[in-house]
């Protein structure tokens, strides 16, 4: 246990417990695909975290992608059709 955390205890803290860390780590790892897959519960929780890190980036590059594609998408539509707004819409 960090001694930051051990402190936070000793000293009456509002600081989070190892409970409550061991918790989201759980939580995270049921929400990671690659995890997830593997049916492993014996996933450390920095591997966890590095796997959430990842799987937030590839989730931020498909969004640019699909943003990229939408506006090319837009740009050959009559900019005053009904799908031109439901493209529209989505880019919001």
């Amino acid at each position: 246990m960090s001694s930051r955390r051990s402190r936070s205890r000793q000293s009456g803290g509002s600081g989070i417990t190892d409970d409550q860390i061991n918790d989201l780590v759980s939580k995270l790892q049921a929400l990671l695909p690659e995890i997830r897959e593997r049916n492993n519960d014996k996933v450390s929780a920095s591997k966890v975290l590095q796997e959430t890190c990842n799987y937030i980036r590839n989730l931020h590059r498909e969004v640019d992608d699909l943003s990229e594609k939408l506006s090319e998408l837009l740009a050959r539509t009559d900019t005053n059709s009904a799908q031109a707004a439901i493209i529209r819409s989505l880019l919001m």
